[in-house]
């Protein structure tokens, strides 16, 4: 003890001996790394390998631990969700009643009217394989095409609602142009109040209305459904609900959800073009209807008229001849 304080003396070299090891150590680990890195993965590999019996015996309890402890939260709820569920259910059963009774009521209706019935539909269903969503344009791709009877043009549904429609075909695949898309305009209807308007999509999540008459009033929670005019789509598939734009105007909150549709139908609609009915002399001129004109009709020649023989004449009685004599009373 010097100056009153304590020194423990070591010597110098002794204390940097294990310092210089471990230096060396790691730069040698490092440079046996960089020149075989793929020794350590190898490694890693054949390790995990060998402890993966251990790790999934170990893992099973702590697994079955974790379940019951994320589901004791489920659990104070699962009463309540069952009686919301059974009340949703009950409503439902009672709108299907209702809908049953209303399209049975529709149906005797058209039978007493003659309507025309409505054209046949037929589906395909198809598988979505790959989905596009560059800056312009918001696709999604189908393992169905021409092979089996896929057009451009088509509607594209799932089960909650319309997702686009058909505009390339291959042989056994096609695109669909999503309602949200950019490019995307169709021809819908908004009941109640049958109000036509064009629903056209601007590459967010909501479409905009652009209305065809400006006399009509707009309330959010209205139903937007196709209109079928045009000929293409057929009417009344379901498309989503009207919400007011905070901008102004108004938009439509889509059923079908792009993004999580694994499943969907084709819709092919039936609808022959009509002919136009075969000119008549007793219809209007033929260019007034917007036809060529009809070839007035070839004109036979009239027949020669037969010569008349002329007809005999009788020629006038002979007057009586005078008598020479005179009657006896004359004289």
């Amino acid at each position: 003890m010097a100056n009153g304080s304590w020194r423990i003396g070591r010597p110098r070299g002794g204390a940097q001996l294990p310092l210089a090891l471990l230096a060396a150590l790691a730069i040698a680990l490092i440079l046996i790394g960089k020149a075989q890195s793929n020794l350590f993965d190898r490694a890693r590999a054949n390790l995990s390998d060998w402890a993966s019996p251990a790790l999934q015996v170990v893992r099973a309890p702590l697994a079955g631990l974790n379940r019951f402890m994320a589901s004791i939260g489920d659990v104070f709820s699962v009463y309540q969700e069952n009686l919301r569920l059974k009340e949703e259910n009950a409503r439902l059963r009672q709108w299907h009643n209702q809908a049953v009774v209303l399209d049975d009521r529709v149906k005797r209706y058209q039978l007493l009217l003659h309507a025309v019935p409505d054209p046949a539909l037929s589906t395909v269903m198809a598988q979505v394989i790959g989905r596009s969503n560059r800056p312009f344009l918001q696709t999604m791709i189908l393992d169905a095409g021409r092979a089996q009877g896929v057009k451009p043009g088509q509607a594209v549904v799932d089960a909650r609602g319309m997702i686009g429609r058909i505009f390339v075909t291959g042989d056994h695949t096609s695109w669909v142009i999503q309602l949200t898309d950019l490019n995307s305009r169709i021809p819908v209807t908004i009941v109640p109040g049958n109000i036509q308007a064009i629903m056209v999509g601007d590459n967010s999540s909501l479409p905009t209305l652009d209305l065809l008459s400006q006399n009509v009033v707009l309330k959010a929670g209205m139903q937007v459904v196709t209109s079928g005019d045009g000929g293409l789509l057929p009417p009344g598939l379901a498309i989503g609900t009207v919400v007011a734009n905070p901008g102004g105007g108004f938009r439509v909150v889509l059923l079908a959800d792009p993004a999580s549709s694994e499943t969907v139908n084709i819709v092919d609609f039936k609808l022959r073009p009509e002919q136009p009915p075969a000119v008549s002399p007793n219809d209007l001129p033929a260019a007034a209807a917007g036809l060529p004109p009809a070839a007035p009709p070839a004109q036979q020649a009239a027949p020669a008229p037969a010569p008349v023989a002329p007809l005999a004449t009788s020629k006038p009685p002979a007057p009586a001849p005078a008598q020479a004599g005179g009657d006896p009373g004359d004289e």
